[in-house]
């Protein structure tokens, strides 16, 4: 055994500290007792007498805080060192190297000097620097088996380094670059919602670690286990016609290289928004996420400045590449053929209206129960009042949100096209939004926009039950019901990082759709099918659903 005796009462260090030195007491008394317990401010410090030497480490196990005190001691397997087991949860640190040899955190120790026969430790904390590289380098490795509460405890120790609050979120983003085979995910994309809520909402350091947490935590758990996907390093000169171009043909060697030489002149985010909004809403594609990914990418690099741009842009380039083209299916198709006859309708999407083609007034209610084809048709009657058309969709996709057949969500009996949730339905809210902001910014876009989220009304007014009474879901005070509802987010208790983002997502395309126009028409719907939405059950496992679909899939193969 390493250990000798062992007495964990605590000396109190009244009038024995020099400096950033404290003297334990002498070397006979710790030998005879094997162990002491040293307090000192908010400190609590083990101090270890061994056949191997005299050892000084933090008390508190890095796990989860339970006293290392009552720790065994033994010998490492060479017969050498000194190894001390937390017995909580079996973690093992080598007090001689300084590994943690079972665990994850590394365990904080402190020099020892024996001077005079009395023992001493030296209390000074390591530079800055080094705290940060520690601390990051540990965050690093608790992505290996995304270990949350690790990943908790090193963003506070960066904290605690006086870093940048973000560095944990750059490292991450820059560790998981290369991780995602098809690019850009919801991790990426409700980043810039949870930093926003961080900087409005946050009541204390407590609420302002959450979303720092959930976006690494979200990140590491879409990277679990990745490989890596190179993107391709070759560089060729820019222009966005070619960019454009090159995520059509899905030519991801092409897309990257035409990228990267956009960055090589220096150009940003801001420069490229037009051709990649361009390249996103080609298609209804990606059920939505491909225009929202592109929004969200833009608000992140803005927020986090230009040393993430170049992994999140190539990111977005290869989600772009490999979004799947929803309107090549038969239910989808019409959007192609309304694109085209809006196009050769010379219709531009201005707010004045006009005569002619495309003049006709309309409202949410023209708009529900059709089906895609009678959604595009019904659009184009109405093409040349831009505002007026979005009001109209926003209401028809708020109103069928709100009164979504929720029974349809616990179905089993069904094939896999019917699999529709509430997911269905948000998806219309965030896409809306990031129409809205991306279509404004590049007019020119508008008719993709709108044609689309016309595709969601179409697609989700199957599953829409128009006698559901939804008053109990009305919000009289819109500011008071998102403060309420954006600040349980700090505290969400959902298990799954899909959960939680469209929790967040949805949250904030809601005010900021409602906040641009407060006096809209669909405002009161959307609220109330928000309110609905986050109090309501959300199935997200479909065992017998699953299961009667794979038998009857098997089955047509016999």
């Amino acid at each position: 055994m390493c250990a000798l005796a062992a007495d964990a009462s605590p000396t109190s260090t009244a009038n024995l500290a020099s400096g950033n030195r404290i003297r334990v007491g002498t070397l006979a008394e710790l030998q005879a007792k094997g162990r002491h317990l040293l307090k000192t401010g908010s400190k609590q410090i083990a101090v270890f007498a061994s056949e191997s030497g005299v050892y000084a480490c933090n008390n508190r196990c890095p796990h989860e805080g339970f006293p290392l005190m009552e720790g065994k001691l033994t010998q490492g397997a060479d017969g050498g060192g000194c190894i001390l087991t937390c017995n909580w949860h079996n973690w093992k640190f080598d007090l001689e190297g300084g590994e943690t040899l079972v665990g994850g955190d590394k365990l904080r120790r402190y020099p020892v000097e024996i001077v005079d026969g009395e023992v001493w430790l030296d209390l000074s904390d390591p530079p800055l620097e080094e705290r940060r590289t520690a601390a990051l380098e540990s965050l690093r490795r608790s992505f290996r088996r995304h270990e949350y509460t690790r990943m908790a405890r090193e963003l506070s120790r960066l904290q605690q380094a006086k870093a940048d609050p973000l560095d944990g979120l750059r490292g991450a983003l820059d560790w998981t670059a290369d991780r995602f085979e098809f690019g850009t995910t919801h991790a990426h994309a409700a980043a810039p919602d949870w930093l926003a809520l961080r900087d409005d909402l946050a009541a204390d350091e407590q609420e302002r670690l959450v979303p720092l947490l959930e976006i690494v935590g979200h990140l590491a758990w879409d990277s679990l286990r990745e490989p890596s996907y190179p993107f391709p390093a070759e560089s060729r000169p820019y222009d966005a016609a070619s960019l454009v171009a090159a995520i059509e043909a899905e030519d991801e060697a092409a897309a990257i290289a035409l990228l990267r030489g956009a960055l090589d002149k220096g150009l940003g985010f801001r420069d490229l928004e037009a051709p990649l909004a361009e390249a996103a809403l080609a298609h209804y594609q990606d059920f939505g996420h491909a225009a929202i990914y592109v929004y969200k990418t833009g608000q992140l690099i803005d927020r986090l400045g230009p040393t993430s741009a170049e992994s999140l842009l190539c990111n977005l380039v290869r989600s772009l590449v490999y979004a799947t083209r929803e309107d090549l299916i038969p239910e989808f198709r019409a959007y192609g053929e309304a694109l085209a006859a809006w196009q050769e309708q010379g219709a531009d999407g201005g707010a004045d209206g006009g005569d002619g083609e495309g003049s006709e007034a309309v409202t949410a209610e023209d708009l529900r129960r059709l089906s895609v084809p009678k959604v595009m048709q019904r659009i184009l009657r109405s093409s040349g009042d831009r505002k007026a058309l979005y009001d109209a969709l926003v209401g028809a996709a708020s109103a069928d949100f709100l009164q979504f057949d929720l029974p349809v969500a616990d179905a089993t009996d069904k094939g896999v096209s019917h699999n529709v949730g509430w997911l269905d339905f948000t998806h219309a809210i965030t896409f809306s939004n990031a129409v809205r902001v991306l279509c404004s910014r590049h007019p020119g876009l508008w008719p993709q926009g709108l044609l689309q989220i016309g595709c969601f009304i179409g697609r989700n007014a199957a599953y829409v039950d128009r006698g559901y009474d939804a008053r109990r879901w009305r919000v009289d005070d819109p500011d008071a019901f998102f403060e309420r509802e954006m600040r349980a987010l700090f505290d969400h208790a959902q298990p799954e990082y899909i959960v939680s983002v469209h929790l967040v997502k949805l949250l904030s395309a809601a005010k900021e759709e409602i906040t641009a126009d407060p006096a809209a028409p669909w405002v009161s719907d959307m609220l109330a099918a928000v309110n609905r939405f986050l109090h309501e059950p959300l199935k997200r496992k479909h065992a017998k659903r699953t299961a009667q679909q794979a038998l009857g899939f098997v089955a047509a193969e016999s």
